[in-house]
């Protein structure tokens, strides 16, 4: 096993052929399978499009059917597909091979837990003490496990989806939204289009294949959305939208081709889940999302009397706040949003009827929504890891002595209207700062001088 593989909440991840090798996934596959078969020796395995992912995903089935599970191969679909998958076959486990808005020579094993969220820092650590004493990767003693083939997964999700009783399909549909469509030739070429065909959009598509072939670099961020930028001004569109590879993060792109951000994709769901009530199940519900969210999500909230509770980065870390407190609506800053009536996992499908729901009953555009709420900026800057992070912490504080503190992952210094988080990645071996300001430059000055920080330590 290479010493640069990525382990971590978000599962294993590394550059294929290199970190990540049919061998390693074996490994990995077959400690999961005995995890999971100590529940139930089934397991859902789904991929997204990426040109590795036939390979991995053969090595992984291959070591779950030794490991004594029957694999239940749902194909090429985003990663909330598997998710929903896992629940609807009662499984004891799934396996999402997809390396999400990495670039398309990365790869990853996502493991999901028989409640369809992803596995915690605890359960992660008993898969990787497994891999350690079974280092060859061998599979069980008993009978081998059957692959079996579902083709009905994606239909089951869009049909949960168009079925919220949160949305109002007919009202969506009387509007006959054009929605330029981005999905990178990811997974969401399988999904998306048809979602918003059945909501009655006419639908202008981009790179709508599943091939793998990423036309661009693969995160949905507004650098990143140029070509729908162009498309939306061309085609005279209400509305951009824009998956990543796995489909389960969306952004947006207003009706004059600007690209407003990742955040507010989540702010909408919250005005358009909280303003249901009782109907929505959202009524002065809290909304549960990560340290990294922009303070538009707190303003969205604050508005229907919603009080924000954060967590550390990562989906699992929301889904079980959103869990033990009973959320309906919450997400993270990087276009996921998690309904948890349907399930609580980031799912772009779902991200995308509640925004069309939003504007529907509106009767607004997306540069009014953006209009009517205070603004902020969010800047973002990437730094090498060190090895000495506490003394980066350290000084970090003692510069901004000020600020409201919270070390539940890495650090974030916060005051009423701005804030600083720094914390190590979860899928890159860097540093990510981010900081949120009502100002470009009073932003650039928090990074900045994180970055200095971190350069000094």
């Amino acid at each position: 096993m290479t010493d640069t593989l990525m382990v971590g909440v978000s599962g294993v991840r590394g550059i294929v052929g290199k970190d990540l090798t049919p061998d390693i996934v074996r490994r990995w596959a077959a400690a999961f399978g005995r995890w999971a078969a100590a529940r139930r020796p089934v397991v859902v395995i789904g991929r997204d499009s990426r040109k590795s992912g036939p390979e991995l995903a053969g090595a992984a089935r291959s070591a779950l059917a030794a490991a004594g599970c029957d694999v239940i191969d749902v194909g090429l679909v985003p990663t909330p597909t598997v998710q929903l998958a896992v629940m609807h076959h009662k499984a004891g486990g799934g396996i999402a091979v997809t390396a999400s808005h990495n670039p398309g020579e990365w790869n990853a094993l996502k493991f999901i837990g028989p409640d369809g969220i992803f596995l915690d820092a605890v359960e992660g650590a008993a898969i990787r003490d497994m891999v350690g004493k079974d280092g060859e990767g061998r599979g069980g003693t008993g009978k081998p496990g059957k692959v079996i083939s579902d083709t009905s997964a994606v239909e089951r999700h869009l049909e949960r989806v168009l079925t919220m009783p949160v949305i109002d399909v007919a009202r969506i549909r009387e509007q006959r939204f054009r929605v330029a469509l981005d999905t990178v030739r990811g997974a969401g070429g399988v999904i998306m289009p048809l979602l918003l065909e059945r909501l009655g959009c006419a639908v202008w598509g981009l790179e709508l294949a599943t091939d793998g072939a990423f036309p661009r670099a693969p995160e949905p961020i507004p650098e990143h959305l140029g070509t729908l930028r162009a498309a939306v001004r061309k085609s005279g569109a209400a509305l951009g939208i824009a998956v990543d590879p796995d489909v389960d993060r969306l952004a947006l792109v207003d009706e004059q081709g600007v690209a407003i951000g990742e955040d507010y994709t989540l702010a909408f769901a919250v005005r358009d889940v909280l303003a249901k009530g009782e109907e929505g199940r959202g009524k002065r519900a809290p909304v549960v999302c990560n340290l990294s969210t922009s303070l538009v999500v707190e303003d969205a909230a604050r508005e229907y009397g919603a009080a924000v509770v954060r967590t550390p980065v990562g989906e699992v870390h929301v889904a079980r706040k959103m869990v033990e407190l009973a959320a309906v609506i919450g997400g993270e800053g990087n276009g996921g949003v998690m309904y948890a009536p349907l399930h609580a996992g980031r799912d772009a499908p779902v991200a995308a009827a509640l925004v069309l729901d939003l504007l529907a009953r509106n009767g607004g555009k997306v540069s009014d929504l953006v209009s009517a709420a205070p603004r902020y900026t969010i800047v973002k800057a990437k730094v090498a890891r060190g090895p000495a992070l506490d003394r980066v912490y350290g000084a970090l504080r003692s510069r901004f002595a000020d600020g409201s503190v919270d070390t539940s992952d890495g650090l974030r210094l916060a005051w009423r209207d701005r804030w600083l988080h720094v914390r190590p990645s979860n899928t890159e071996p860097i540093i990510r700062l981010i900081a949120e300001a009502p100002t470009q430059a009073l932003a650039q000055e928090l990074v900045d001088e994180g970055q200095r920080l971190c350069a000094a330590s």
